[in-house]
This record gives C-alpha cells, sequence and structure tokens, in this order.
C-alpha cells in the first residue's frame, strides 16, 4: 500500500507540471516504454489494419509520407520532402527524402511509394485505406521519376487530400522481409499470440532531434494484451506500465482520488459509443429477426428507449456526454448542428414500435407474428464500462419489454463475428475517428466497404439511403469548395440521425494517465493521444518535477 501511495503521488506531481506547459525536450537514451492493446491484433500488413490493436502497431512501425500532427492538428511533411497537389485537386507530386532505408537496410525509393499506392488502389485487395481515396470510378495513374520522385493521379478529386496519407505507410517493393520491412521508428521484433508484440527500435531511422541526434530515443516497446481495463490500472500503479492511452472512467476515478493530477481529462474527444444490428444477408439468423433489425422505426425505438444520460452519468462519471449523430461535437466544423437528440422516452418508443406492428402485453414485446422480441448484444470482455453500459441498456429495454441478452467474447473472437462468420445478432463497440476530416470515414459508410458494420462489403447498395450515403460521401470527397462539402456531409449525418444504422450512445472524453518518468508527452485530442510523437518520448529513472 506505501509502495502504491507514493507511486501515486509521483505520478500526480509529475502530470501537474504537464497539464501546465508542454514538457521540455528531454532525450536520454535507452529504456523500454511499455503500455497495453485491448486486444490481439488481427494484422501487421499495414494495408488491411480493420481493428485498434493493429492501429496501435502500425502507427508505430508505419512510415508515412505525410503526417497529421496530433497536436497542431495541420500536415507535416515525413517521408516525402515537399508535395504539390495541382489546381484540379486529382494529381499530387512528391519529392521523395534521399538516402533513406527500411529497418532491414532496404533502399527507400520512389518505386515503393507506387508499389503501396497500386495496393491501396487495387479493389481486389480491398484495403480499408483505399477507400477514402475513391471518391469517383477509374483507376488512379502512377508514375515514377528517378528514385526520388513519384505522381499520382486520382480519377476524380479527391479533397484534403494530403491528409489522407497519414494513414498509408509504406511498404518495401523488393524486400524479403515484405510487411516486416517498416519505415517508422520501431519494427515489429517479437509476436507472442496471447501475450505481448514486442517493438524494437528501427536502427536506420531517419528523424534527427534538435540537436541532430539520432530518433528514437526509446531502445524498444513492449505492448502486453491485456483486455481486462481492472488489470492494466493495477499494472500502471505498480509502475508496471508507463502509459494507459485510454483510461476507463472508472479506473480514472480511483486513480484521481488518491491523486488528482495522476490522470488527465482532456476533454470531450472523437470517440462514440455505438449499437447497431446484424443486417447482412448471409447472417445465420430468423427471417423475423432479420425484418426486426431492418426496420427503422425498431431501430430508433430502442435508441429511444435507452437512457443515455443514465448511461453518461452512471457508467461514465460524467466524463460523456448523450451523442446525437456520427460526428462529436468537438469536431466543430464538421459537426451538423442542425442535428437535435432523440430524447428518452419509452412511451414515444412504444407509439413508434407500434408504427410496424410491434405490440406488448404482459409486459412482452411481440412483432406482427406475435414473435416475442429478444435477442443478444455481443461486447468484448474485460471492458467494465461496456459491460456496466450493457447491464444497463438490458434494464431499459426490459422497460419496453425486450429481453436483451449479453454475450461478451474475448476481442479475436469478437472480431470473428462481426467480419467473418455475422454470428451475432448485435454489437456493443466505440469508434474512433482518427482525424476531423470526413474522408477517412469512408470505409465506413460506403456501402462496399468493409466497415460499413451492419451490412459489409455490398456488391450494390441494398437500401436507397445507402445509395444516397455513397453519393454524398463520393461527392464531398470530390468537392473543392468547402462551403458545399461541408453540405454534402451534413446531409450524410442527417440521413444517418434519420435512418439510425448506429445507434449512437455517447460521446466519450478523452483520459488519459502517464507516468512521471515517461518524458516528452504531449497529450492530444486525436489518437493516439498520449504517444502520438513516439519518437520523441523518453524514459529516465528520475522524475520530470525532479529533474533540473
Amino acid at each position: 500500500m506505501k509502495t502504491r501511495s507514493s507511486l501515486l503521488a509521483l505520478v500526480a506531481a509529475s502530470l501537474a507540471a504537464l497539464a501546465v506547459a508542454p514538457a521540455p525536450a528531454y532525450g536520454q537514451y535507452g529504456g523500454e516504454l511499455r503500455f497495453c492493446l485491448q486486444g490481439e491484433p488481427k494484422t501487421f500488413n499495414p494495408l488491411l489494419v480493420e481493428d485498434d490493436p493493429s492501429e496501435v502497431v502500425r502507427y508505430l512501425t508505419g512510415g508515412v509520407l505525410i503526417r497529421v500532427n496530433r497536436s497542431t492538428q495541420e500536415v507535416d511533411p515525413e517521408l516525402a520532402a515537399s508535395w504539390k497537389i495541382d489546381k484540379n485537386g486529382k494529381r499530387i507530386a512528391f519529392q521523395l527524402r534521399r538516402g533513406l532505408a527500411f529497418s532491414d537496410g532496404t533502399p527507400f525509393t520512389a518505386e515503393d511509394v507506387a508499389a503501396t499506392m497500386r495496393m491501396v488502389m487495387d479493389p481486389k485487395l480491398h484495403a480499408p485505406v483505399g477507400d477514402a481515396f475513391r471518391a469517383g470510378s477509374g483507376t488512379a495513374q502512377i508514375a515514377v521519376s528517378g528514385n526520388d520522385r513519384v505522381v499520382i493521379e486520382f480519377p476524380a478529386v479527391v479533397s484534403g487530400m494530403e491528409r489522407l496519407f497519414d494513414q498509408v505507410a509504406i511498404m518495401s517493393a523488393k524486400s524479403p522481409a515484405k510487411e516486416a520491412a517498416v519505415l517508422g521508428p520501431f519494427y515489429v521484433a517479437e509476436y507472442k499470440a496471447g501475450s505481448e508484440v514486442l517493438l524494437k527500435k528501427n536502427a536506420h531511422y531517419w528523424k534527427r532531434d534538435a540537436q541532430g541526434r539520432a530518433l528514437p530515443y526509446l531502445d524498444s516497446i513492449r505492448l502486453s494484451i491485456q483486455q481486462n481495463r481492472t488489470m492494466e490500472m493495477v499494472r500502471f500503479e505498480r509502475g508496471e506500465l508507463h502509459l494507459i492511452n485510454s483510461v476507463a472512467p472508472d479506473n480514472f476515478d480511483k486513480l484521481a482520488a488518491a491523486a488528482p493530477s495522476a490522470v488527465s481529462d482532456i476533454g470531450p474527444g472523437l470517440e462514440s459509443e455505438l449499437l447497431w444490428f446484424n443486417q447482412a444477408p448471409s447472417a445465420p439468423l430468423p427471417e423475423f429477426k432479420k425484418a426486426w433489425f431492418r426496420s427503422v422505426a425498431f431501430r430508433r425505438a430502442v435508441l429511444q428507449a435507452i437512457n443515455r444520460d443514465d448511461l453518461c452519468r452512471v457508467v461514465y462519471h460524467g466524463h460523456a456526454s448523450p451523442a446525437v449523430g456520427p460526428v462529436s461535437p468537438a469536431n466543430r466544423h464538421w459537426y451538423n448542428t442542425s442535428l437535435k437528440p432523440l430524447p428518452f422516452d419509452r412511451a414515444a418508443a412504444l407509439k413508434t414500435l407500434a408504427q410496424d406492428g410491434f405490440e406488448m402485453k404482459g409486459g412482452v414485446l411481440r412483432d406482427r407474428q406475435a414473435n416475442a422480441v429478444e435477442f443478444s448484444v455481443v461486447t468484448n470482455s474485460g471492458n467494465v464500462s461496456r459491460e456496466k453500459a450493457a447491464a444497463m441498456i438490458q434494464q431499459d429495454l426490459g422497460s419496453i419489454g425486450i429481453k436483451l441478452n449479453v454475450v461478451t467474447l474475448d476481442f479475436a473472437s469478437l472480431i470473428e463475428r462481426l467480419t467473418k462468420t455475422f454470428a451475432y445478432e448485435a454489437c456493443l463497440l466505440g469508434m474512433a475517428n482518427v482525424d476531423l476530416d470526413p474522408n477517412l470515414q469512408m470505409n465506413v459508410w460506403l456501402s462496399s466497404a468493409s466497415n460499413h458494420q451492419w451490412n459489409p462489403n455490398q456488391k450494390t447498395p441494398a437500401t436507397p439511403w445507402e445509395a444516397e450515403i455513397d453519393r454524398l460521401m463520393q461527392a464531398q470527397a470530390s468537392e473543392s469548395n468547402p462551403a458545399q462539402r461541408k453540405r454534402y456531409f451534413d446531409q450524410v449525418q442527417q440521413i444517418a440521425w434519420e435512418q439510425s444504422p448506429f445507434l449512437y450512445l455517447l460521446n466519450k472524453n478523452t483520459l488519459i494517465a502517464v507516468s512521471p518518468y515517461l518524458h516528452n508527452v504531449k497529450a492530444a485530442l486525436i489518437r493516439p493521444y498520449a504517444y502520438w510523437n513516439v519518437e520523441s518520448l523518453s524514459i529516465s529513472t528520475q522524475s520530470a518535477t525532479k529533474r533540473p
């Protein structure tokens, strides 16, 4: 107990200093950064990333042409020394940095960029990141000039094009190591399924600090696969972890009670918690249940019956606010201010259900064929907040005669059901935006996209409203007029609000915890919050408050 209290006090003092001003540049070499992944990485191929654990690994290992600076929210040159977009908004020319190499020593050239972008745009590979570039039909033309210049011309205007390259990790066209050869500050050295991912310093990494010294400072990063958020907090308290990139609200308050500055609530973020119903035609579900889930009235009634204010107050302890639609109010420019939240109203929910032939008798809601309304919701095990939220939703829906069963699964099993077998009825999960620009949501809203969760990979849109969202998303992506682009995306939000394929429950605040021995942390509202500048992070045996 004494050890825990002294550590928390030290963390508190360190974060108090962090909250006042950015940490001073401090570059001690060596050390291993330790934090947790919330599940098993699904892939180490950076072009096929769809899940959060894989995204963490991609961010730490992938080299990109252009990086969105998480602090300034502007774009910074990375592997590209410079770039120019033509006035039509279709063509981008990159001038690459010279003399760079992949982690295995293979030289980096324009051919690597060309090969990567061909894979990104290949419809057979269907790389999720490629959806953002598909503003129109046709094939992108890629031309290489020498080792350091590459030009990409898309068939239609791609608005905000430069920001999209933040998600494209360049792969080697020639290295025998394939995706294991990387251009980021670290590379995957070892992977133990169910246990950890070990990253080691890339000796060929190109960046230097202000004094001209090689980056990164850290020797390695050990990513423990830990789904249990309480165990994650315990390990942080013991000093076994250096950061928690997203602190569960219960754990936040426990840490804050012992030392108020041990954690930091950065404020409203871009993450939302949501629920959706499985509408995939191939799902192994009874037809009458598929009919429920396709019903707009059913989906909106379920949302009306959930007390989202209570979820924010009880589960998130005030570190969240009820959601309105697809975009968090924290994203001020793109948020559709005309949308109003659907109020919590059980009586109104039953009236909405009656429009589609549902009726509650004897405390049980039944459809037109007298089938009792009962379904299961799956979520990831070990996430206490989601498990509590699911229990509260279960109680709320019970009040309108719906029997909800809650099923928790390990992350790998959950992803298997969501993306391959479709053996689930409803799902409760979170959604995180990695940038403010809507183009990076193309892989969610396009009906052909793999992350169009309620009914992914459609050959043609299943509904007229999905076809309209397809049209609007492609229109905004190729629109050069910012005001018109905003109007297009406002319409997307309006349709999503009306049709409710996702039931947006709440928007979470960004909560982090940082060890006093971890230096140069500059927390941001865009993922990854605490380690976006990982090449500059440094570990010492002396806390920031004790160091001169």
